[in-house]
């Protein structure tokens, strides 16, 4: 027998990840609303939820995530890739990469002309807008005073400055900000940090506000299922310490748990393809075919180069007397190598002539290592990592079981399609070109992955790009957006699950092309008019 959970609320949000922060942030804002926000992780009560570094050692850790693996995928030669996920309030923003990052206007008008409308990009850039504390101040492009802070790096490597050099030389336009509506250029990422310290969205959110007397957060908690009577969501079934707790809602249930998260939960309360669910005993309680299709993420093909006599931070680490200065500096001015992001150094350039807009992105390293969890590499090295922007693969996600502890089926379906096979040997073709240019002559690079003998025909680099791909983790669109005509649809445009009443999905999961770039700061942006909706729809 299940326990009622004691108190009466208008709203409850499943999940307090990047989406459920802002999401539980904007609906408590009214006195008179009880807002219950439900996280199934714990308290961000770890030292490496907060220095920048803390990501090489919160990735693959039981302990904040949740440590998710795909199906053996064979567009990557039958490898299976970790898929990390946030397991702490703040959600994957207290673990990923930190990098701001709005995508291109086109992807947004691209949503509107798919025919969601409010979802173009002068739709869109008030509500980046006004989540932004943004350190280049208030402009046409950014505004100050929100809770999303976002600052400069605050550490130089000159190996990347050679690579910036380097781009130039080919032909890629320097810029000062990626996040002006079109990010085709090379420049060092801004990122979501405060002082030398991640900001995460439960650090400028969520906190600032849990002492307001109508939000309940309740931690550890496992969100089981919706509780559905009439065809309309009423609250939410979930396990807490062993004990299985009912909530309910007067108002509406949002779910915020993201593109995995979110998925599961509607699997278990019978919402999405019937031909997945009734194999597993599961009642259908409503055959939507798109809950868990449309999967798409950004693949990125690592390439790695020696160096010779310039620093990387490979040699930095294994010196004790380096090392030690790195805890210093730190501790003394929040500076230096324990302030980075993974990736410092950003290029968006296009993949062949003929590309109307960017559509690869380099992610660029002054250091190497095997996978995350892995020791860098004992000799100088950098990582020059290309994805593709727009991918044209779509795969799938559902549940394995009907348990709430099952491992989820994940299968992004990675190089599926002819034109992603191209996009992914040409991108590779572009890596090399960028590191044979004079600005790096001086530090003689040398391919190590995928390496000379990898040859430059089509098939060749295609085939390499399936053994050196790996996700740089932003799986979105499998409650994807659209029209009430579309099939494959989810939401509407004011992001209602079609079917079922009090019920939205708010997280990256509703997006129905991926953004041209990294996924959190859209994610924020659609959690920030997703409460806007919720907020209008209930006057």
């Amino acid at each position: 027998m299940a326990r009622r959970l004691d108190g009466e609320f208008d709203y409850i949000v499943v999940g307090a990840g990047t989406a459920g922060c802002i999401v539980a942030n904007r609906l408590s804002a009214d006195a008179a609303k009880r807002v219950l926000l439900l996280e199934a992780g714990g308290r961000d009560n770890w030292i490496w939820f907060h220095i920048p570094v803390g990501y090489l050692f919160a990735i693959g850790n039981p302990r904040s995530d949740w440590m998710f693996k795909t199906e053996a995928e064979p567009g990557l030669n039958g490898r299976a890739l970790g898929y990390p996920r946030g397991k702490v309030i703040g959600g994957s923003s207290a673990i990923n990469a930190m990098i701001s990052m709005r995508g291109q206007a086109a992807d947004y008008d691209h949503w509107r002309q798919l025919g969601l409308p409010g979802w173009g990009w002068d739709d869109v850039l008030p509500a980046f807008k006004r989540l932004e504390d943004h350190f280049l101040g208030a402009s046409e492009h950014h505004g100050v005073g929100g809770g999303w802070r976002i600052e400069p790096p605050r550490i130089a490597w000159p190996v990347l400055d050679a690579v910036a050099d380097a781009a130039v030389q080919m032909g890629v336009p320097r810029t000062p900000d990626f996040n002006t509506g079109d990010n085709e250029g090379v420049g060092y990422f801004h990122v979501n940090q405060k002082s030398g310290r991640r900001w995460s969205s439960a650090r400028g959110f969520l906190k600032p506000v849990l002492s307001r007397p109508n939000l309940r957060l309740e931690t550890g908690v496992e969100a089981d299922r919706l509780l559905l009577e009439s065809g309309r969501a009423v609250g939410v079934a979930f396990r807490q310490g062993g004990e299985t707790v009912e909530a309910r809602a007067k108002g509406e249930v949002i779910l915020c748990a993201g593109s995995i998260g979110s998925i599961q939960v509607l699997h278990r309360s019978g919402i999405g393809p019937g031909e997945w669910l009734r194999p597993l005993g599961i009642e259908v309680a409503l055959d939507l075919p798109g809950v868990g299709r449309n999967l798409q993420d950004h693949l990125q093909q690592r390439a790695i180069y020696k160096v010779h006599g310039i620093r990387t931070l490979n040699e930095t680490y294994y010196s004790l007397p380096r090392r030690a200065w790195m805890g210093i500096d730190y501790a003394l001015r929040r500076r230096g190598p324990l302030t980075m992001a993974p990736s410092q150094l950003g290029i968006f350039t296009r993949s062949a002539a003929g590309k109307e807009r960017a559509d690869i992105e380099f992610h660029v390293q002054p250091l190497s290592l095997d996978k995350f969890g892995e020791p860098l590499h004992r000799f100088p090295a950098i990582t020059v990592a290309a994805c593709n922007l727009r991918p044209s693969s779509r795969g799938t996600l559902r549940i394995g079981s009907r348990e709430i502890g099952a491992t989820p089926r994940i299968a992004p379906n990675y190089l599926s399609t002819d034109e992603d096979r191209q996009v992914a040997a040409d991108a590779i073709r572009v890596t090399r070109r960028l590191m044979s240019q004079p600005a790096l002559q001086a530090y003689r690079p040398e391919e190590y992955l995928p390496g000379p003998q990898v040859g430059g025909d089509d098939a060749s680099l295609a085939r390499a790009a399936g053994d050196i791909g790996t996700t740089i983790f932003h799986p979105v669109g499998t409650a994807k957006m659209g029209l009430a005509s579309d099939p494959s649809a989810v939401v509407d445009e004011r992001l209602r699950l079609f079917g079922i009443a009090g019920l939205r999905v708010v997280d990256a999961s509703i997006m129905p092309t991926i953004t041209s770039g990294n996924t959190n700061t859209p994610t924020a942006m659609i959690a920030e008019k997703g409460a806007g909706y919720i907020l209008e729809d209930a006057r």
